[in-house]
């Protein structure tokens, strides 16, 4: 609902959420490891989690799509700027007036670990279709983003949804209602916490 409202909010589509989804009655710390895509991945090991969970690599590109706002952290693409490789300084994947403005702004990131850079330097607080256009700048900040435009099975959508803001909406949209009801709890398998850090016997 958090999400759904922000977007909304920042003149994003909106989209049908069910509400009263059950959280788990056990947590572990392990639980996350290898469910959720990292900037560190490939495109094929990002694609693998989308699919793994029944979605198709047009639904994962509209997903990602939602980086057109919020931040990340530099550590998560410090190393596309400094020493990327033997070969070069900076990532040649990055548009160099966009790499250079990146150096810039995080030149003290090592003293600062808590520092991060808008996913989207354009509208960064608008909920729009240029995530995609910057793209085919040069100016996909991670390392996931710039693959979803140099990879063959992903540029297509970023290519449709980059000329055609309408579509995306629609796609984002459909794909949010299909992952509000992912792997939902039945029965005796969750708890509706009443609050959101712990469980319900804890709070008794």
């Amino acid at each position: 609902m958090a999400a759904h409202d922000l977007i909304v909010a920042v003149g994003g589509p909106t989209f049908d959420l069910r509400l009263g989804r059950k959280d788990s009655l056990e947590s572990k710390a392990t639980d996350p490891e290898n469910q959720f895509p990292l900037p560190t991945m490939s495109l094929s090991e990002v694609i693998k989690i989308f699919t793994s969970k029944g979605f198709s690599i047009q639904e994962m590109v509209a997903l990602v799509g939602a980086h057109t706002i919020g931040l990340s952290h530099f550590n998560q693409f410090s190393h596309r700027l400094f020493n990327f490789n033997k070969n070069s300084e900076i990532d040649p994947a990055y548009n160099p007036d966009y790499a250079a403005g990146l150096k810039k702004l995080c030149q003290n990131y090592t003293k600062d670990p808590s520092m991060s850079a808008f996913n989207d330097a354009i509208t960064p607080t608008k909920f729009d279709n240029m995530y995609y256009k910057n793209l085919r700048k040069g100016m996909g900040l991670l390392v996931t983003d710039s693959a979803m435009f140099d990879d063959s099975r992903s540029r297509p959508f970023v290519d449709r949804y980059a000329d055609d803001e309408k579509k995306f909406f629609q796609d984002f949209a459909r794909a949010m209602e299909k992952l509000s009801v992912l792997q939902v709890k039945t029965e005796g398998k969750g708890e509706v916490r009443s609050r959101c850090d712990s469980f319900n016997t804890l709070n008794n």
